[in-house]
Protein backbone atom coordinates (compact mmCIF):
# COMPACT_ATOMS: atom_id res chain seq x y z
CA UNK A 1 0.00 0.00 0.00
CA UNK A 2 1.27 3.46 -0.91
CA UNK A 3 2.45 5.41 2.14
CA UNK A 4 2.37 9.20 2.29
CA UNK A 5 5.83 10.68 2.77
CA UNK A 6 5.82 14.44 2.35
CA UNK A 7 8.64 16.82 1.49
CA UNK A 8 8.90 20.51 0.74
CA UNK A 9 11.26 22.27 -1.64
CA UNK A 10 13.21 24.65 0.59
CA UNK A 11 13.74 27.32 -2.06
CA UNK A 12 9.95 27.67 -2.33
CA UNK A 13 9.91 28.95 1.25
CA UNK A 14 12.11 31.92 0.27
CA UNK A 15 13.90 31.98 3.61
CA UNK A 16 17.51 31.62 4.75
CA UNK A 17 18.51 27.98 4.96
CA UNK A 18 18.35 27.53 8.75
CA UNK A 19 15.04 29.36 9.03
CA UNK A 20 13.64 27.36 6.12
CA UNK A 21 14.46 24.12 7.95
CA UNK A 22 12.54 25.32 11.00
CA UNK A 23 9.61 26.32 8.81
CA UNK A 24 9.64 22.91 7.13
CA UNK A 25 9.59 21.23 10.53
CA UNK A 26 6.65 23.44 11.56
CA UNK A 27 4.79 22.41 8.40
CA UNK A 28 5.06 18.82 9.56
CA UNK A 29 6.77 17.38 6.49
CA UNK A 30 8.99 14.34 6.66
CA UNK A 31 11.79 15.69 4.49
CA UNK A 32 13.14 18.59 2.47
CA UNK A 33 14.56 19.11 -0.99
CA UNK A 34 17.83 21.05 -1.01
CA UNK A 35 19.08 22.99 -4.02
CA UNK A 36 22.78 22.41 -4.75
CA UNK A 37 23.05 25.53 -6.89
CA UNK A 38 21.12 28.18 -4.96
CA UNK A 39 21.33 26.97 -1.34
CA UNK A 40 24.26 24.66 -0.67
CA UNK A 41 27.06 24.60 -3.22
CA UNK A 42 29.08 21.38 -2.85
CA UNK A 43 32.38 23.08 -3.75
CA UNK A 44 31.93 25.50 -0.85
CA UNK A 45 31.13 22.88 1.81
CA UNK A 46 33.80 21.38 4.03
CA UNK A 47 33.23 18.11 5.85
CA UNK A 48 32.69 20.15 9.00
CA UNK A 49 29.97 22.12 7.24
CA UNK A 50 28.31 18.92 6.03
CA UNK A 51 28.29 17.54 9.58
CA UNK A 52 26.75 20.80 10.80
CA UNK A 53 23.98 20.56 8.20
CA UNK A 54 23.29 16.97 9.19
CA UNK A 55 22.97 18.12 12.81
CA UNK A 56 20.53 20.87 11.81
CA UNK A 57 18.44 18.30 9.96
CA UNK A 58 18.54 15.90 12.89
CA UNK A 59 17.51 18.62 15.35
CA UNK A 60 14.56 19.50 13.10
CA UNK A 61 13.63 15.80 12.71
CA UNK A 62 13.94 16.09 8.94
CA UNK A 63 15.47 13.96 6.23
CA UNK A 64 16.69 15.04 2.80
CA UNK A 65 14.31 13.74 0.14
CA UNK A 66 16.53 14.80 -2.76
CA UNK A 67 19.12 17.31 -3.86
CA UNK A 68 18.14 19.45 -6.84
CA UNK A 69 20.81 20.38 -9.36
CA UNK A 70 19.06 22.38 -12.10
CA UNK A 71 21.24 23.13 -15.12
CA UNK A 72 20.49 25.49 -17.99
CA UNK A 73 21.43 22.91 -20.61
CA UNK A 74 20.73 19.22 -20.88
CA UNK A 75 23.23 16.38 -21.02
CA UNK A 76 22.95 16.21 -24.80
CA UNK A 77 24.58 19.64 -25.30
CA UNK A 78 28.36 19.36 -25.89
CA UNK A 79 29.07 22.94 -24.80
CA UNK A 80 30.39 22.92 -21.21
CA UNK A 81 29.26 19.31 -20.86
CA UNK A 82 32.13 18.13 -18.68
CA UNK A 83 31.64 20.85 -16.03
CA UNK A 84 27.92 19.99 -16.08
CA UNK A 85 28.69 16.34 -15.45
CA UNK A 86 31.23 17.16 -12.75
CA UNK A 87 28.70 19.44 -11.06
CA UNK A 88 26.11 16.67 -11.14
CA UNK A 89 28.61 14.26 -9.63
CA UNK A 90 29.37 16.71 -6.84
CA UNK A 91 25.65 17.05 -6.13
CA UNK A 92 25.37 13.26 -6.00
CA UNK A 93 28.19 13.08 -3.46
CA UNK A 94 26.51 15.78 -1.38
CA UNK A 95 23.18 13.96 -1.54
CA UNK A 96 24.77 10.80 -0.19
CA UNK A 97 26.58 12.71 2.56
CA UNK A 98 23.27 14.22 3.65
CA UNK A 99 21.50 10.87 3.70
CA UNK A 100 19.64 11.24 0.41
CA UNK A 101 19.81 8.89 -2.54
CA UNK A 102 18.65 11.15 -5.35
CA UNK A 103 19.70 14.17 -7.37
CA UNK A 104 17.01 15.74 -9.55
CA UNK A 105 17.59 17.60 -12.81
CA UNK A 106 15.75 18.03 -16.10
CA UNK A 107 16.43 15.47 -18.79
CA UNK A 108 16.50 18.17 -21.44
CA UNK A 109 15.86 17.52 -25.12
CA UNK A 110 16.06 14.01 -26.56
CA UNK A 111 17.66 14.70 -29.94
CA UNK A 112 17.09 12.89 -33.20
CA UNK A 113 20.59 13.78 -34.40
CA UNK A 114 22.71 10.63 -33.93
CA UNK A 115 25.76 12.45 -32.55
CA UNK A 116 23.77 14.47 -30.03
CA UNK A 117 21.78 11.40 -29.01
CA UNK A 118 24.98 9.46 -28.44
CA UNK A 119 26.26 12.33 -26.28
CA UNK A 120 23.11 12.09 -24.15
CA UNK A 121 23.38 8.31 -23.87
CA UNK A 122 27.04 8.46 -22.85
CA UNK A 123 26.35 11.20 -20.29
CA UNK A 124 23.45 9.37 -18.65
CA UNK A 125 25.35 6.08 -18.66
CA UNK A 126 28.39 7.69 -17.04
CA UNK A 127 26.27 9.34 -14.34
CA UNK A 128 24.37 6.11 -13.65
CA UNK A 129 27.61 4.20 -13.15
CA UNK A 130 28.91 6.95 -10.89
CA UNK A 131 25.69 6.73 -8.88
CA UNK A 132 26.12 2.98 -8.48
CA UNK A 133 29.53 3.61 -6.93
CA UNK A 134 28.61 6.61 -4.79
CA UNK A 135 25.18 5.53 -3.53
CA UNK A 136 23.10 8.40 -4.93
CA UNK A 137 21.52 8.45 -8.38
CA UNK A 138 20.27 10.99 -10.87
CA UNK A 139 16.50 11.11 -11.42
CA UNK A 140 15.57 13.14 -14.48
CA UNK A 141 12.46 15.22 -15.12
CA UNK A 142 11.12 14.53 -18.63
CA UNK A 143 9.57 17.99 -19.07
CA UNK A 144 7.92 18.24 -22.50
CA UNK A 145 9.22 14.85 -23.67
CA UNK A 146 6.47 12.37 -24.58
CA UNK A 147 6.33 8.99 -22.77
CA UNK A 148 7.06 7.15 -26.04
CA UNK A 149 10.26 9.17 -26.49
CA UNK A 150 11.36 8.37 -22.95
CA UNK A 151 10.68 4.67 -23.55
CA UNK A 152 12.76 4.72 -26.73
CA UNK A 153 15.61 6.34 -24.82
CA UNK A 154 15.32 3.67 -22.12
CA UNK A 155 15.65 1.01 -24.82
CA UNK A 156 18.77 2.71 -26.20
CA UNK A 157 20.45 2.88 -22.78
CA UNK A 158 22.08 0.07 -20.80
CA UNK A 159 19.60 -1.69 -18.54
CA UNK A 160 18.61 0.13 -15.31
CA UNK A 161 20.29 3.37 -16.39
CA UNK A 162 17.39 5.82 -16.48
CA UNK A 163 15.38 6.82 -13.41
CA UNK A 164 12.59 9.39 -13.54
CA UNK A 165 11.31 12.21 -11.40
CA UNK A 166 7.79 13.42 -12.19
CA UNK A 167 6.51 16.98 -12.08
CA UNK A 168 2.79 16.51 -12.84
CA UNK A 169 2.11 20.24 -13.11
CA UNK A 170 4.87 20.72 -15.65
CA UNK A 171 3.74 17.68 -17.60
CA UNK A 172 0.14 18.94 -17.61
CA UNK A 173 1.33 22.29 -18.95
CA UNK A 174 2.72 20.37 -21.94
CA UNK A 175 -0.45 18.33 -22.39
CA UNK A 176 1.01 15.13 -20.90
CA UNK A 177 -0.75 13.13 -18.18
CA UNK A 178 1.57 12.19 -15.32
CA UNK A 179 -0.09 8.80 -14.89
CA UNK A 180 0.58 8.08 -18.57
CA UNK A 181 4.23 8.96 -18.11
CA UNK A 182 4.43 6.68 -15.08
CA UNK A 183 2.76 3.84 -16.98
CA UNK A 184 4.47 4.13 -20.35
CA UNK A 185 8.00 5.46 -19.80
CA UNK A 186 9.45 2.02 -19.13
CA UNK A 187 11.70 3.00 -16.22
CA UNK A 188 11.27 3.42 -12.46
CA UNK A 189 9.75 6.54 -10.91
CA UNK A 190 11.93 7.63 -8.01
CA UNK A 191 10.63 11.08 -7.09
CA UNK A 192 7.35 12.97 -7.50
CA UNK A 193 6.47 16.63 -7.09
CA UNK A 194 3.00 17.43 -5.78
CA UNK A 195 2.16 20.02 -8.43
CA UNK A 196 -0.73 20.86 -10.71
CA UNK A 197 -1.12 22.66 -14.01
CA UNK A 198 -3.43 23.80 -16.79
CA UNK A 199 -3.18 24.84 -20.40
CA UNK A 200 -4.31 28.44 -20.93
CA UNK A 201 -6.30 28.38 -24.21
CA UNK A 202 -6.04 32.16 -24.64
CA UNK A 203 -2.24 32.08 -24.51
CA UNK A 204 -1.88 28.59 -25.93
CA UNK A 205 0.63 27.77 -23.24
CA UNK A 206 0.68 25.87 -19.97
CA UNK A 207 1.05 27.17 -16.47
CA UNK A 208 1.40 25.77 -12.98
CA UNK A 209 -1.50 26.30 -10.56
CA UNK A 210 -2.08 25.37 -6.89
CA UNK A 211 -2.44 21.66 -6.22
CA UNK A 212 -6.01 20.50 -6.78
CA UNK A 213 -6.97 23.39 -9.06
CA UNK A 214 -5.59 22.08 -12.34
CA UNK A 215 -6.08 19.13 -14.65
CA UNK A 216 -3.75 16.66 -12.92
CA UNK A 217 -5.63 13.53 -11.85
CA UNK A 218 -3.67 12.95 -8.65
CA UNK A 219 -5.75 9.96 -7.46
CA UNK A 220 -5.05 8.24 -10.80
CA UNK A 221 -1.35 9.05 -10.52
CA UNK A 222 -1.20 7.73 -6.96
CA UNK A 223 -2.91 4.55 -8.12
CA UNK A 224 -0.31 4.05 -10.83
CA UNK A 225 2.51 4.74 -8.37
CA UNK A 226 1.04 2.20 -5.96
CA UNK A 227 0.95 -0.41 -8.74
CA UNK A 228 4.66 0.18 -9.29
CA UNK A 229 5.55 -0.06 -5.60
CA UNK A 230 6.60 3.58 -5.31
CA UNK A 231 8.12 4.29 -1.91
CA UNK A 232 9.45 7.82 -2.43
CA UNK A 233 8.34 11.27 -1.38
CA UNK A 234 5.68 13.63 -2.65
CA UNK A 235 7.43 16.99 -2.70
CA UNK A 236 5.43 20.21 -2.51
CA UNK A 237 6.76 23.31 -4.24
CA UNK A 238 5.39 26.70 -5.31
CA UNK A 239 8.46 28.65 -6.34
CA UNK A 240 6.75 31.23 -8.57
CA UNK A 241 3.61 32.02 -6.57
CA UNK A 242 3.20 35.27 -4.56
CA UNK A 243 1.24 33.17 -2.04
CA UNK A 244 3.71 30.30 -1.79
CA UNK A 245 3.45 29.59 1.94
CA UNK A 246 -0.34 29.48 1.97
CA UNK A 247 -0.42 27.29 -1.12
CA UNK A 248 2.20 24.93 0.28
CA UNK A 249 0.11 24.47 3.43
CA UNK A 250 -3.00 23.87 1.32
CA UNK A 251 -1.13 21.37 -0.84
CA UNK A 252 -0.06 19.38 2.21
CA UNK A 253 -3.65 19.33 3.45
CA UNK A 254 -4.77 18.17 0.01
CA UNK A 255 -2.28 15.28 0.06
CA UNK A 256 -3.29 14.17 3.54
CA UNK A 257 -6.94 14.16 2.44
CA UNK A 258 -6.08 11.76 -0.39
CA UNK A 259 -4.62 9.26 2.06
Amino acid sequence: MLQLKTAVQLVSLRQPFKKALLTAAHLGVDAVEIDARRELRPAELSQTAVRHIRKLLEDANLRVAAVAFPTRRGYEVPEDLQPRIEGTRAAMRLAYQLGARLVVNHLGHIPDDPAARETLIQSLTELARFGDREGAHLAVLPGAVEPSEVRQLVEDLPEATLQLALDPGELAAHGIAAEAMAAEAGCPIRYVYATDGVIDPTRREGMEVPLGRGVVDFPALLGKLEEQGYDGYLCVRRAQSPHAMEEIQNALEYLHALF
